[in-house]
């Protein structure tokens, strides 16, 4: 006789994307860790400009429509929800500048930014949820580190959002800035237009000298 698939498994949804939800925020609730925050950060990859840090504590009675990763999010919806959820989370944003970037390393600038965005939290947390792998050292409260939490814990979706915004609307200031570049097209991610922005000027303050394209070169305007 040929097993039917229970209706209840996995393999039924394994291509369906995952959708955050609340679950993981009630499931610490009701082990006593209230409030609970997520965070996440925006801007490992680029080759210049800062890692941006947010920390965002949500209310279940005001949560905003539509939170997700922000990657599955057009920018004009990242905007949309950036305000809601500044509106009516609790949020805290820090940041790490290339320099300090260059002077750790990529991992240590980023979970620096989030301990101190979740240290700034106006409400202390008292259980926090980090997408990834890592939980910043130094908390004041514990934590879980969740794979893809982004796309698992509305809370963290909230953060990645508002890191995103925060780090987008900085790398388009500092295009004003450093207009040799094009910041406000790629935002410091390795374009093309940006590796040739680099080759034909040299590389400026905001970029870090660590990441292999511009290890052996001189920074623009150096003292």
């Amino acid at each position: 006789m040929k097993r039917r698939t229970p209706p209840d498994s996995p393999m039924l949804f394994e291509d369906l994307p995952l959708v955050p939800d609340f679950r993981l925020e009630l499931k610490a609730r009701k082990a006593g860790h209230w409030p609970v925050a997520g965070a996440d950060e925006a801007g490992r990859g680029p080759l210049a400009g800062p890692v941006v840090a947010a920390a965002v504590i949500l209310d279940p009675r005001r949560i905003p429509d539509g939170l997700n990763d922000s990657k599955q999010l057009s920018a004009q919806r990242r905007e949309e929800l950036f305000v809601q959820i500044l509106a009516t989370a609790t949020v805290s944003i820090a940041s790490s500048c290339s320099r300090r970037i260059d002077d750790t390393d990529i991992r240590k600038a980023s979970l620096d930014a989030m301990r101190r965005a979740i240290r700034g939290l106006a409400i202390p947390a008292s259980f926090v949820l980090t997408d990834g792998l890592d939980v910043p050292p130094g908390l004041e409260c514990p934590g879980q580190a969740v794979v893809k939490g982004d796309a698992r814990s509305v809370s963290i979706a909230a953060a990645s959002i508002v890191a995103k915004v925060t780090r987008d609307r900085m790398m388009v200031r500092a295009g004003h800035t450093f207009p040799l570049y094009g910041f406000g097209a790629h935002v410091g991610y390795g374009t093309a237009q940006h590796r040739a922005g680099i080759e034909e000027h040299g590389p400026c303050s905001l970029h870090r000298m660590t990441f292999r394209p511009l290890k052996r070169v001189t920074i623009v305007g150096s003292e």
